[in-house]
């Protein structure tokens, strides 16, 4: 089964880009195959996603905007559901997907303590956390990467603008 990410290649939108980014970035880190289809420089992958996207998913323009997702024919969901699914940790379940081996879902577990029933939850982390952790500490480098050189030149713009006023006031 193969996992099919309709992107738009050369979408302006600042956002739809960022989206398009997490849905691929997330994938790769949890390796699962995927096959992205650009529907901007291909109109059959444009009208084969228009046609797939089930009705109650279609906007009010009815136009679905990238990512779309889905598991060869079958509809998984746009963005919004696949990060539903992400911070729920059920993202194989959203793809259809078989969770790898080794790979540990909440158990409720009931335990019996001093002759009194107790229900605990226990919470294993799971390859799906640790790829989203991974995912997530990656977008935060690229975030700090792309500040650092603004905050640099705004320091050097402030280190210049107080060596001109100790030139001002030494004149004065």
């Amino acid at each position: 089964m193969v996992i099919k990410i309709f992107l738009a290649s050369s979408s302006g939108s600042t956002a739809i880009k960022k989206k398009q980014q997490d849905v691929v970035g997330f994938l790769e880190a949890l390796k699962i195959d995927y096959a992205q289809l650009d529907i901007a420089s291909n109109e059959d992958n444009r009208m084969w996603m228009r046609e797939n996207v089930p009705g109650e998913k279609k906007p009010t323009n009815g136009i679905p905007l990238p990512p779309q997702i889905f598991n060869e024919a079958m509809y998984c969901g746009d963005y919004e559901t696949f990060f539903e699914a992400k911070e729920d940790n059920t993202v194989y379940e959203f793809l259809g997907l078989t969770p790898p081996p080794g790979s540990k879902k909440k158990e409720i577990v009931e335990t019996e303590q001093n002759g009194d029933a107790r229900i605990a939850e226990l919470e294993e982390d799971d390859l799906g956390k640790k790829a989203e952790t991974d995912a997530r500490d990656d977008i935060a480098e690229e975030d700090e990467e792309s500040r650092k050189p603004a905050e640099e030149e705004e320091q050097e713009e402030g280190e210049e603008d107080r060596e001109e006023e100790e030139q001002a006031s030494e004149e004065d």
